[in-house]
């Protein structure tokens, strides 16, 4: 997963991408390759033993977060943002006295380099850090820069000076593309604000983007907020499921692993019983984006949400998302239909399939099958050994080592932070991972990249080294044992690592475009690309070994859990498109032709096909609607591609150098300086069409060609 912290026209468009390869000859010879370090140690047997924390360093000097002066203390947040906000001025200055042309180009990334550098700083702090003070200071430097951002979107001496080099034809063509598209990009987010609308008009925009701002986080408080029910209308053998509140019951969640069949309905029931002010708030940010979008020039959100991704247009993601149900409904009629069996072997008296039945027994039927039971993993997937594996494969792909570095004094947040040098073989040092990895009091429970600082060519011709984050909540190691991970954490470790060597692996010039800062439905390409690597046995052979024995993992039990991951895949597949096609309708025509709730019920008996359950309005606790608006689809394109390009680039050699090299080359280079579809066609050597996207997503469900792999060595 990406954590964004987008900033309007001066924010960054992602969160991790590398840098430019292909026709940037003169660039990247004119990067010098930094020097190896001596204080470099082996990752794998870095992360097997505790952290020496900063018992070598007592009496050392104290370096500030991420090697940031200013932030030895919570104070320094506010001299920061005010070096930045000065900064900020002089550029404004700049940009608007310097005559049109690439120069302005330059002032404009330098200004939102600026501005991110303290911003994405201060978005992954106010979350991570342990200590209350220094998450208010970050806090209150978002808000300090999110505040300047509103004013330079507003500041239409500064947009002019961009929209008079973008207005003329000569310099326009005497631009290099990825300056040009950087630009185009520029401009984009200034007219999403509406600054080149009449005063009147701009004055609406602002209002509606203030007013988005605000219901957007109204509504995803919402969707986490419980609901309750008094005790006595709960039978009373489940009640002790739930927590308890007086003369009510507290229903928290869907509790979908749950194996009595009644708690998990009334769970479901309740749960997702609408909530009047939720509904409210979902209908006005739904008609808010569809009046701002109207405002800059849109038909419909959609179509402003999807400008520049793979997909261009709403029609085409419809398209992708109709044909890929058309193709699932038969297997998903056959998934159905095997858990309607498991669940009437369990439970004769009622064996109709409801909504609140696949997750639970698709994993009864997975256990059944295949003995996949993670003890028996974990002790083969040490954390030490699974990090060795993942700097072998980078190594043999790509020429990339991954170093455990000392960090100075006040440098990391948590003794148990890693912080990783990623150094190219004949290229040098390409940046810095802090790996914060292990389970904390008050950490968020999720697995996300953070860009904390973007790459990009200097005046001066040195670069500056991208600085990024992996977040995982894995458990400590103990007095007997290193820290193992489940398979499916050890797929999550693959994973973000997809996202982290996007943002290493190039030398964009400017950082608006550096690492994932791209299209969402391109963003998670690398990463789910990673998880191939993570489920095919040649990989895993290289490090998987038991943490006391030193026995490899044998190939059954990784044939096993490939295969037990194909069970009620395309039932778990079609309540994506639902999702995604509920997200594309919600965002689309308005007026809306219904209300949200019933354009809920057409639309999950039209993409998923099990009843709707009267009384419910799951779409009130659908989080993802705030950050991918219109665009949840993408998660199923990106997959598309990553699919494409594992079978194309890496399927017959996982460890193809060459290969390694032409998805660098093609995709990886480009950050989001580059149109996504030219990247895919550049690795894929040809355009693929919808049809492509779909098979590629339905032939996952059927080949074994991981087993096939397997047995046929």
């Amino acid at each position: 997963m990406l954590c964004v912290g987008r900033l309007g026209g001066f924010g960054a468009r992602a969160a991790a991408l590398p840098p430019r390869w292909a026709g940037q000859g003169s660039l990247q010879a004119g990067i010098r390759a930094r020097r190896v370090s001596t204080s470099w140690s082996p990752v794998g047997a870095a992360f097997n033993v505790k952290p020496q924390g900063s018992r070598l360093d007592l009496f050392g000097e104290r370096r500030g977060l991420f090697g940031v002066p200013e932030l030895s203390a919570p104070e320094g947040f506010h001299i920061a943002q005010e070096k930045a906000l000065r900064k900020t001025e002089l550029l404004v200055d700049r940009a608007c006295s310097t005559p049109p042309g690439p120069q302005t180009v330059l002032i404009f990334d330098e200004l939102s380099d600026s501005l991110c550098r303290v911003a994405d700083l201060a978005d992954f702090v106010k979350i991570a850090h342990p200590e209350p003070a220094f998450r208010e200071a970050a806090e209150e430097a978002c808000r300090s820069i999110g505040t300047m951002v509103e004013k330079l979107n507003t500041n239409v001496d500064l947009y002019q000076s961009l929209q008079k080099l973008l207005a003329d034809k000569n310099l326009v063509d005497s631009l290099d593309p990825e300056t040009r598209r950087v630009a185009e990009l520029f401009l984009f987010d200034f007219e999403i604000s509406g600054i080149h609308l009449d005063k009147e008009k701009r004055k609406r925009a602002v209002d509606l983007n203030v007013k988005i701002l605000d219901l957007s986080s109204t509504f995803l408080m919402g969707t986490n907020f419980p609901n309750k029910i008094e005790k006595h209308l709960l039978p009373e053998h489940i009640r002790h499921n739930f927590t308890s509140a007086g003369d009510h019951i507290i229903i928290d969640g869907l509790h979908a692993e749950a194996p009595d069949d009644l708690v998990r309905e009334a769970a479901y029931k309740i749960f997702l019983y609408p909530n009047a002010g939720q509904l409210k708030c979902l209908e006005e940010l739904l008609s808010s984006r569809d009046l701002l979008a109207k405002l800059v020039g849109y038909s419909t959100f959609s179509h402003r949400a999807l400008q520049g991704t793979i997909a261009k247009n709403p029609e085409t993601v419809m398209q992708f998302l109709e044909k890929l149900s058309d193709k699932l409904s038969e297997r998903t009629l056959k998934d159905f239909e095997m858990i309607r069996e498991m669940k009437m072997k369990l439970n004769p008296q009622n064996s109709e399939v409801m909504p609140w039945d696949p997750p639970y027994y698709s994993g009864v039927i997975r256990a059944e099958r295949y003995n996949i039971e993670p003890s028996l993993y974990c002790p083969f997937f040490s954390l030490g050994a699974c990090m060795e594996g993942l700097n072998i494969l980078l190594n043999r792909l790509l020429g990339i080592s991954l170093y455990a570095e000392q960090p100075a004094k006040g440098e990391v947040w948590s003794e148990d932070v890693r912080k990783l040098a990623v150094v190219h073989e004949s290229e040098g040092l390409l940046g810095y991972i802090y790996c914060d990895f292990f389970q904390r009091a008050d950490k968020p429970h999720q697995d996300c990249h953070f860009t904390i600082r973007g790459g990009r060519l200097k005046e001066d011709g040195d670069y500056q080294l991208p600085v990024v984050v992996l977040m995982l909540n894995l458990p400590r190691s103990s007095r007997s044992s290193p820290t193992l991970l489940t398979p499916g954490m050890m797929e999550n470790l693959f994973h973000e690592m997809g996202h982290a060597m996007h943002s290493m692996l190039g030398r964009t010039r400017y950082q608006h475009v550096t690492g994932t800062r791209c299209p969402t439905d391109f963003a998670e390409v690398p990463s789910i690309l990673m998880e191939y690597f993570a489920n095919d046995y040649r990989v895993v052979n290289q490090f998987a070994r038991h943490y006391q024995t030193g026995q490899p993992l044998p190939k059954n039990m990784v044939s096993r859990l490939c295969e037990s991951k194909k069970v009620c895949a395309a039932a778990d597949m079609q309540l994506q498109v639902f999702y995604a096609a509920l997200d594309q309708i919600y965002h689309g025509k308005h007026p809306l032709r219904n209300s949200t709730t019933d354009i809920l019920k057409e639309t999950q008996e039209k993409f998923y096909g099990l009843p709707y359950v009267p009384n419910t309005a799951w779409q009130l606790r659908f989080s993802h609607l705030v950050g991918y608006g219109a665009k949840y689809y993408s998660y199923l394109m990106s997959r598309a591609v990553a699919s494409m390009v594992w079978k194309e680039c890496f399927l017959q050699d996982p460890f193809n150098r060459a290969a390694g090299e032409r998805y660098r080359k093609e995709m990886l280079a480009h950050g989001g300086g580059r149109e996504p579809m030219l990247m895919v066609e550049g690795v894929l050597q040809k355009c693929p069409s919808v049809d492509d996207f779909v098979s590629a997503l339905v032939s996952d469900l059927d080949l074994d060609f991981e087993t096939f792999l397997m047995d046929s060595e």
